[in-house]
């Protein structure tokens, strides 16, 4: 700026920046007006040394004149590996400093899961969910923001930020509307790429006004600059030349300007052409020949503490550096005078000093970092890693050294690291995890532990990314190494991983090539059993004869241990596909239980047996009628894989399948939410995956079942809820699910087509059941104008199906659709035995619609009260409208 600019020329990069200025005064303003005071995201951008550090410095000023506390953090270039670092800066401090009673407060219900990635508290062991990490932290920071208003967040060079951070501060960014305060990031436009990138990306949309775009100094502000550094008398041309020479950037222009009165040259044109000289010492190769005219001891101080990045102190570089504390302090006084390192904390001047050195700018240490010859600097990073084992800080704080080191098959390093990653996975960062194994492979491991090591690996991406650990366990398998119990346990985990990559087939081969490889006993019975699951939850191809192999193996089964548990739940699963009794269906899942309970070690967390298993208990229950016990299991899935906090792939389905037991109950507006909150889930792990088709296909039947069949179809649209399906089955039934959408917005020729699909495959399968897969009735109903003979054989077919199964539910529906196909009292009387079945069937939104359809049929305003009453409680809202159209019609007393 050139009116009202800064006289003194430490303020040169606040030269020039009234527009940035005012908007943050602004913000302040707007956040110290209230308690209810909206959150705030201001985003600066600029290239390197244009003022942005400065910028932020400002605002720390202007905050605390207004009584705001402001927390800081800054990424840095060496340490973007390290999980949660600006995070733990920003909140580590204010933290720390409260008794732990008050930091439990502050934190509030997400003290366990937030408190390990901040590094305040230990982790509880399991390795933790990161989509679960990071809601929690988001929780917590908005909790710890309502306590401590006014508060300001600063972070600066957040291009540098680890990826945990920018995760964190993505998603905390959308969620400012009804927090009281203000978020001031500043970064690079050039800097971050991949995954960082995308999530600055967001940050920026999320700020909700545009970024503030930082501009290098006008030739003008240059000179203003000059002339407040080195006196009134230096001339026009000097001037120019400086602006010339530093292209206007503010921190160039500066430490040129401090070079120029360090070598006492007076500013005039005729020694403008010894500025160029002077600059190139400020930067890069410059820096560097200047750094080592101060001396080896202070050269060897400035790489030493390049390689610590943070935390720097007298002690710690002199440990690393191998000097004795009196050389140490005086290097580190020497590179302040230069002005390569400056102080941050209180420096004591004695033996013990603990005050803590920084470098002045980013850029500076960047050079020195990069001048370290590559073999020093090796070294230097593992000394520094042996140090930080010395004092005690963990592997994890470790690893970042240890990534620098050179392979050379060092057993304990490979151990370090696999430490390391343990580490990471308890605080929610499988992406750290990841890369100590990987560099644990490049050391390489010895024979016998490489194996376990490709096998940690694999696991470490399960949740997050099942694509790579597939390769990972693939690898793992086929090598020497993995015996025993550890072999079958990465066989399971890769077929889960192929599962959930919708490699179904492959899951199948995977444990049956194993189960072969064994003699009969418990553990080619658990392999068996992952075969029949795999199988079992295949969308298309599953033939009757898998069904009497299954059968005939389950019918030696007592349940006397977890194996012949989990063949009773398939057997059970099984056959309530395909519509066999719902009484033995119930007996065979009861069997499976031990005192009505789920079993130790075959719980919703066992790593043991995994989640689909009983996912298909608890399905077995919902389509047996037994809505309750289905209910209670999916709670609980719920219930547990929260406290654990697994946020991907468990709790998606959870939600998904407790949707669907509300659905099945007629609590259509809580399955709503709840499938919702299972898509919302399920978009963090990846579309076109079997769990984003089951969280999907309930929200679009619920809509359904609602009333809201454009709702429905724009939610299909949204998360492209169409074919290609996926090849495990998916409850409720796809195409049954997609055939009725489409007849609902009057693609009727289509929606044939999909419901003839689903007797294909039922026909393919060996039989369905009717309530599961209802294409039947829908298909009867969609052909009853053109086809009416088919339509009544149709339904006939589903009678004998429902009656087969047994179940209350079953029988109505085919009785519905039974009515739905006659007219006069041929009609009433069906509606009539349908309303008397649903009347003591668990699902409510059935029974409500029977009684509206005979309350037409029959005529009867007291029939269509009630079902209009049952409407309303179910949430069904197009239901209820059509019970008032027809009540206003409807003879009879009301």
């Amino acid at each position: 700026m050139t009116d009202g600019r800064p006289t003194a020329a430490g303020s040169a990069p606040l030269w020039e920046r009234d527009a940035e200025l005012a908007t943050v005064a602004a913000a302040l303003d707007a956040l110290c007006a209230g308690r209810n005071a909206p959150g705030a995201l201001l985003v600066f951008r600029g290239k390197a040394g244009l003022g942005k550090t400065a910028l932020l410095a400002e605002t720390r000023r202007m905050a605390e004149r207004r009584g705001c506390s402001v927390w800081s953090a800054r990424g840095a270039e060496t340490l973007r590996s390290v999980p949660f670092h600006v995070l733990r800066q920003l909140l580590q401090p204010a933290l720390l400093s409260l008794p732990p009673e008050d930091i439990r407060d502050h934190l509030g219900d997400w003290h366990d899961i937030a408190g390990p990635a901040l590094g305040i508290t230990e982790p509880p062991g399991d390795n933790a969910d990161p989509h679960y990490v990071r809601d929690g932290l988001v929780s917590a920071v908005r909790r710890i923001a309502r306590r401590t208003w006014p508060l300001v967040l600063l972070l600066d060079d957040a291009h540098w930020a680890d990826p945990e951070t920018l995760r964190w501060l993505a998603a905390f960014a959308e969620r400012l509307d009804d927090v009281p305060v203000l978020v001031v990031v500043a970064r690079r436009p050039d800097r971050a790429g991949g995954v960082g990138a995308r999530h600055l990306d967001a940050v920026a949309a999320a700020a909700g006004r545009p970024v503030n775009d930082l501009s290098a100094l006008t030739p003008g502000a240059t000179a203003g600059l000059t002339r407040a550094t080195l006196g009134r008398h230096a001339d026009d041309a000097f001037c120019r030349e400086v602006w010339a020479v530093t292209d206007g950037n503010p921190y160039e222009t500066v430490e040129l300007l401090a070079k120029v009165h360090d070598s006492e040259l007076e500013p005039v044109e005729s020694h403008a052409g010894e500025l160029r000289a002077l600059n190139r010492a400020a930067r890069g190769g410059g820096l560097v020949d200047r750094l080592k005219g101060l001396g080896l001891e202070a050269t060897r101080f400035a790489w030493a503490a390049a390689i610590l990045g943070t935390g720097i102190t007298v002690d710690m570089v002199a440990r690393l550096a191998t000097m004795d504390d009196d050389l140490a302090r005086a290097c580190a006084d020497v590179l302040c005078a230069a002005r390569i390192l400056t102080r941050t904390g209180p420096a004591t001047g004695t033996e013990a000093d603990t005050g803590e050195l920084e470098f002045v700018h980013p850029l500076i240490a960047t050079d020195v970092y990069q001048s370290i010859p590559s073999g020093v600097c090796t070294a230097m990073h593992g000394v520094a890693a042996q140090l930080v084992n010395e004092l005690g800080r963990g592997a994890a704080e470790a690893a970042r050294h240890l990534l620098k080191v050179h392979p050379d098959e060092d057993e304990e390093l490979v151990e370090q690291l696999r430490q390391a990653a343990r580490e990471h996975l308890a605080v929610g960062a499988p992406d750290a995890a990841r890369r100590c194994l990987e560099r644990a492979l490049r050391e390489p491991p010895l024979p016998e532990v490489h194996a376990h090591v490709l096998y940690e690996l694999g696991c470490a991406t399960l949740l997050t990314n099942p694509a790579v650990s597939i390769d990972q366990l693939r690898s793992a398998l086929g090598m020497p190494g993995l015996d025993g119990d550890d072999r079958v346990d990465a066989v399971v985990r890769l077929s889960q991983a192929l599962l959930h990559n919708d490699q179904l087939e492959e899951a199948v081969r995977t444990v049956e090539a194993e189960a072969a490889r064994h003699a009969a006993g418990p553990v080619r019975l658990r392999l068996q059993a992952f075969q029949f699951m795999w199988e079992g939850i295949h969308g298309e191809t599953v033939a009757p004869a898998r069904s009497r192999r299954l059968a005939e193996l389950a019918s030696t089964c007592t349940g006397r241990d977890n194996a012949e548990r989990a063949l009773l739940i398939l057997r059970a699963f099984d056959a309530m596909t395909h519509g066999e009794s719902a009484d033995a269906v119930v007996d065979l899942c009861d069997r499976a239980l031990v005192n009505g309970r789920l079993a130790p070690g075959l719980g919703w967390t066992d790593p043991e047996w995994g989640m689909e298993l009983l996912m298909m208990l608890g399905s077995a229950y919902a389509y047996a009628d037994r809505l309750d016990r289905a209910e209670s299991l999916f709670s609980e899935a719920r219930r547990v894989y929260t406290s654990a906090g697994w946020r991907g792939v468990h709790l998606s389905l959870a939600n998904a399948f407790l949707g669907l037991a509300y659905r099945r109950q007629g609590r259509l507006p809580d399955a709503e939410a709840t499938l919702r909150e299972a898509v919302r889930l399920a978009e963090r792990v990846g579309r076109r995956l079997p769990l984003y088709w089951s969280a999907t296909c309930g929200l679009v039947d619920t809509l359904l079942a609602r009333g809201r069949v454009e709702e429905a179809w724009s939610v299909a649209e949204q998360y492209g809820f169409a074919p290609p399906y996926p090849s495990t089955i998916v409850l409720p039934d796809i195409r049954s699910v997609r055939g009725r959408l489409l007849l609902a917005v009057g693609r009727t020729a289509e929606g044939i087509g999909e419901l003839e699909a689903a007797e294909k495959t039922a026909a393919s399968r060996g039989g369905h059941n009717p309530v599961l897969a209802p294409w039947s009735v829908d298909l009867a109903r969609a052909l009853a104008g053109t086809d009416p003979a088919r339509a009544a054989q149709l339904a006939a077919d589903a009678r004998k199906q429902a009656e087969r199964f047994g179940t209350d539910t079953a029988i109505g529906e085919a009785l519905r659709c039974a009515a739905a196909l006659e007219t006069g009292q041929r009609a009433v009387r069906l509606a009539a035995r349908a309303v008397a079945y649903l009347e003591a069937s668990p699902c409510q939104y059935e029974h409500a619609a029977a009684r509206v359809e005979y309350g037409i049929a029959a005529g009867s305003a007291a029939e269509l009260a009630r079902g209009l009453e049952l409407a309303r409680l179910c949430g069904a809202d197009g239901l209820a409208d059509r019970a008032r159209k027809a009540l206003a019609g409807a003879r009879g007393p009301r």
